[in-house]
């Protein structure tokens, strides 16, 4: 029976051969798992040639792994006019190679507010994020950018902020990074079953029930303090009730892929599958 998520990791599995390596390894290995979904993680920049894209693609329609692009860390939609062509640039490219790599979905951290109010920021942000789409589309690129939720709360990347740049632009959705969301608020809320319950229920009206279907999810245990995350840590050492989440997204009939995070990737991965069955009886 399929699954209603695909789970793996965000970057290349810690067990990955050194031969054939690189993302083909990974890809390969993954499937060799069980894991069905691999988010390549280009996150200090975009080196990759068309070649290796290529070949990319390639092990991902042979291995039947999806793929997505973590993009680099550092692109900020509230970047000054100075800083903001190079963050759009590291965007795009991410965006272009890796739709060229076979990828859907580019995932972002979308910037910090500067100590500015987010309704502020995200007057800036949304037009930027509207130019980068129109261009992708031009281009004929039909990748999803994913805005994704920040475990920080001075980051631009609350789940409001993240649903109110999806809800402006077609061809935005929220990366629902859940160890961030637990982080954020740094005081150890946002762990029940009704709290996620209700998280997806904002999420659902103002986005519409068919994107609960298509959802992309980080997850790992996670430290945090009075604001926010600290580290990622395995699911075992941490507090995160990954079975009251799993539940509230059984309720919802979520369905996407599920990536691990943890310090213990693939290991991690698997246990939230294991965990999932478990949880949906499926």
């Amino acid at each position: 029976m399929t699954l209603s998520f695909q789970f793996g990791t965000v970057g290349s599995p810690l067990g990955t051969p050194k031969k054939p390596g690189g993302s083909v390894g990974a890809i390969e290995y993954s499937k060799s798992l069980g894991l069905e979904a691999l988010e390549l993680g280009w996150v200090r920049a975009v080196r990759v040639s068309e070649e290796t894209c290529t070949a990319i693609k390639g092990a991902g329609e042979e291995q039947f792994v999806s793929l997505s692009i973590h993009a680099p860390y550092f692109i900020n939609l509230n970047a000054d006019e100075t800083e903001w062509p190079k963050s759009r640039q590291r965007l795009m490219d991410a965006a272009h190679y890796g739709n060229l790599a076979g990828a859907t979905d580019i995932i972002f951290h979308p910037g910090s507010y500067f100590m500015r109010p987010p309704d502020e920021v995200l007057k800036v942000a949304i037009p930027r994020l509207q130019g980068c789409v129109d261009e992708l589309r031009a281009a004929g690129n039909p990748v999803t950018l994913r805005p994704e939720t920040m475990g920080k709360s001075a980051m631009l990347g609350s789940l409001e902020d993240t649903v109110a740049m999806s809800k402006a632009i077609a061809g935005v959705e929220p990366c629902l990074d859940f160890a961030h969301l637990h982080a954020r608020p740094g005081d150890g809320t946002c762990n029940t079953h009704e709290e996620w319950a209700s998280y997806l229920e904002m999420y659902e009206k103002a986005l519409g029930k068919e994107t609960l279907k298509r959802l992309h999810i980080h997850l790992s245990g996670i430290e945090y303090g009075p604001k926010g995350e600290k580290n990622h840590l395995t699911l075992e050492e941490a507090d995160l009730d990954l079975k009251a989440l799993f539940r509230a997204l059984k309720d919802f009939g979520c369905a996407g892929r599920i990536l691990s995070e943890s310090p213990i990737m693939e290991e991690d991965a698997l246990i939230m599958m294991k965990t999932w069955k478990e949880v949906s009886g499926e």
